[in-house]
Order: C-alpha cells, then sequence, then structure tokens
C-alpha cells in the first residue's frame, strides 16, 4: 500500500513556512563540544573553533549555548573568556546531548498562522532579496507566531548514540515558547515519525526546497522505509510550506550523513543558488557535482522561474588517517550580519570567499579555519540551527 504524509487535524488550519536563512534571527543554537569520537586524536582544537565561531556571532544575535552539565558551563565559560569571545549575549541551556550537530537533531522553527501568510506577502512585494536591497526596520509588534517542527532523529540511520539528541529539538521549543509540531507519515494520523535532519534540506522562504536523492530516496542508512518521493513532498507542503522540490542526485565524497545538501548546494537568494563544482575530472566529487549542477541549470523556482546559478570551488581533496574529509565552502551559516565560511588553508579560499561577499554585500563574510573541525565530518552550517525573529 502506498504510503502518504498526513497532517494532524488540529494543523489542517494552519500555514507553515520555513524562513529563508538569510531572513532576520533572533539567536543561533549551538552545543558545546564534548564528544571526543567524533574528532579523535584531534579533540583538542575544537572547543577554540566554537569560540571563534561565537565571537562573531555575540555582535549580531543571540547565542543559546547547549551544555552537558555545570562542569561543562564552566569548562566553556573559561574558554569564551580566554578567546576573548564571552558576551551577556550567551544563553546556556544545561542539556545533555550525545553529539552536538545541532542542525540535525534540533528542531526546525517555522512561521505559521497568519503570521506565516502576512511575512511571505511581505517580502513577495519587495522589490529584490537578500542584501541588495535589506533595509533595517524597526520592530513594531509582533506579526507572526513562530512554531517548531520536530523531526524524529536517529543520528543518520548510523550510529547508535543518539537518544539524549533525539530529546534536544523539544527542548528548544519549550524554551523558545512555541508549539511543537511532530510530522507523520501513514495511512493513519500518528503512525509514523518522520525522521529528517536539517542538513538534508535547504528552502529559499518562498515555497522552493533543494534536497538530495542520496539522503532520502536511497535504502543506505534509510531514515523512513516506506517513503517515495511523493510523500516526502507532500510532507515538506504540509509542514514546511514547500510549492516546489528540486531533487538532486549524491552529495560529496566523505560525507557520513549519505548526501546532505547543505554540503554542496544552497540558496543564498530566492531567485539564486550556488553549488559546489570540482574541476578535476579524476576526483571522485566531478561528475556528481556535474550532474547536480545540469538538474539545477533545467530547474524552476516556486512560480516556474529559473535560478541564478553561482558555482563555488571545491577545496583540494582533504585527506587524514586514509580518510577522505568533507571539506566543502557550501557548508557556510547566514546570521545577522555575518556569513561564517568554513575555510582550509587552500588556495580556494579566496576564491570562495570573494564570490560569497560579492553574494552578500551587507554582510561581513568570516573564514573560520576548519581544516580540523571538519575531521568530526560537519563544519558551519552543520553545528548551527537559527531561531528566526518573531519581528518583522
Amino acid at each position: 500500500m502506498k504510503v502518504r504524509s498526513s497532517v494532524a487535524p488540529e494543523t489542517v488550519a494552519l500555514r507553515y513556512r520555513m524562513p529563508a536563512e538569510w531572513e532576520p534571527h533572533e539567536s543561533t543554537w549551538l552545543a558545546w563540544p564534548h564528544y571526543r569520537n567524533d574528532w579523535p586524536g584531534k579533540f583538542e582544537p575544537i572547543p577554540w573553533v566554537y569560540a571563534e565561531i561565537i565571537r562573531h556571532l555575540t555582535p549580531h544575535e543571540r547565542v543559546d549555548l547547549i551544555v552537558n552539565d555545570a562542569a561543562s558551563e564552566k569548562r566553556a565559560r573559561k574558554t569564551l573568556k580566554q578567546a576573548n569571545a564571552f558576551s551577556e549575549n550567551i544563553r546556556f541551556h544545561r542539556w545533555p546531548t550525545d553529539r552536538v550537530w545541532t542542525r540535525d537533531s534540533g528542531c526546525t522553527f517555522v512561521d505559521c498562522g497568519a503570521g506565516a501568510l502576512a511575512r511571505e506577502s511581505r517580502e513577495a512585494q519587495q522589490s529584490g532579496y537578500g542584501d541588495a536591497v535589506r533595509k533595517k526596520k524597526e520592530p513594531s509588534a509582533p506579526v507572526d507566531t513562530l512554531g517548531a517542527i520536530k523531526w524524529g532523529f536517529n543520528a543518520w540511520a548510523k550510529y547508535p548514540n543518539w537518544r539524549k539528541d533525539e530529546k534536544i529539538g523539544s527542548l528548544m521549543a519549550r524554551t523558545a515558547g512555541v508549539k511543537e509540531v511532530h510530522p507523520t507519515f501513514g495511512p493513519t494520523f500518528g503512525k509514523d515519525r518522520v525522521v529528517l535532519e536539517g542538513g538534508s534540506i535547504d528552502v529559499n522562504g518562498q515555497g522552493t526546497l533543494l534536497t538530495t536523492e542520496e539522503c532520502l530516496l536511497s535504502k543506505v542508512q534509510q531514515r523512513n522505509p516506506g517513503m517515495e518521493r511523493e510523500d516526502y513532498e507532500e510532507t515538506f507542503a504540509d509542514y514546511l510550506g514547500i510549492k516546489k522540490v528540486i531533487w538532486l542526485g549524491s552529495g560529496i565524497t566523505g560525507d557520513d550523513t549519505h548526501g546532505h545538501v547543505d554540503d554542496i548546494t544552497r540558496f543564498v537568494a530566492p531567485d539564486t543558488i550556488v553549488t559546489m563544482t570540482e574541476s578535476n575530472p579524476r576526483d571522485s566529487n566531478y561528475q556528481p557535482l556535474q550532474e547536480n549542477l545540469r538538474r539545477l541549470k533545467s530547474s524552476t523556482d516556486q512560480d516556474g522561474n529559473p535560478f541564478q546559478i553561482i558555482q563555488l570551488p571545491m577545496p583540494s581533496p582533504l585527506v587524514f588517517e586514509g580518510r577522505r574529509l568533507p571539506g566543502s565552502y557550501g557548508n557556510f551559516y547566514i546570521a545577522n550580519s555575518v556569513v561564517l565560511v568554513p575555510v582550509f588553508n587552500d588556495p580556494n579560499d579566496r576564491i570562495a570567499l570573494n564570490i560569497l561577499a560579492d553574494l552578500f554585500p551587507a554582510r561581513e563574510i568570516v573564514g573560520i579555519y576548519s581544516g580540523d573541525l571538519i575531521w568530526g565530518f560537519g563544519a558551519m552550517h552543520c553545528m548551527t540551527q537559527q531561531q528566526p525573529s518573531s519581528w518583522s
């Protein structure tokens, strides 16, 4: 029997919209690193990388920092102070975690109800998007209501340590004071929770979503047995306000999530996409990324309009202990007034930073050295989760 997604009766009257990452944030959620097995033999520099990230975020938005316990908070405070990164704009939460990839274990914040329609209408009426036409507006009154889509989480259908992380999205929603919604699929409402990681999707805020077949449709690391392409598309429509899904093929070599899109292709404006490409035809990433580029060039947005496609170069292959690592400039994070970009002491670092600077002229582009961080198979985007502002 074909599986279809279902929406709870109480949510039928609501409209959900997942805001684009460049829309205003209330805060960025992070979890302080503690699981040494994510960086075997290289853990010591990782807290300092986190400190550098937090130092660049707190001037622009609050950082909600998850720490395991009081001892972990004490260590984090000490490191942040030593790195000149401590700020009153950090809010600590003592919640135990298995790992620290908040993009995937955390909830997805969405606009809901009349506010989703109101904000979507305002965005559509603007003559341009992104930083080229950003206008500073003083908040007047809250015009939308946030919700939290709490996906199921099972550690990428690969690792056994996930039960603490599975609770994090609910704790985030409760702390933010927003309605928590559990997507399900199946012939009867409530049959199965939809398992999904935030790194597997990217949106333009206007109704178009990017994802990959490798991550969601493969039987390798299969998150939702029984769910098919149409079921995911219906789920995205019901819970994220998506009208159009662009399916890319594969992710990059070394990605242990089996194809997350945030390593390869990202929206930077409603009509503009950046995508990673490899110049060496002998590299294992060359053909998959060329196929993704081909699909993007033939794709249209939710209104049938073509996209502007900007290519970002891949860094040279990163190998540690004989393993290819998923180094990519595509794993950048867009925060208020700043874009944090992983860099690798590679000649293409400057090229990637310059391209992103042209795309975000009103934001500071900050390169964060991630040569050690990427040994954990993730970078800026994997470790962060934005909480949108509830003000227009």
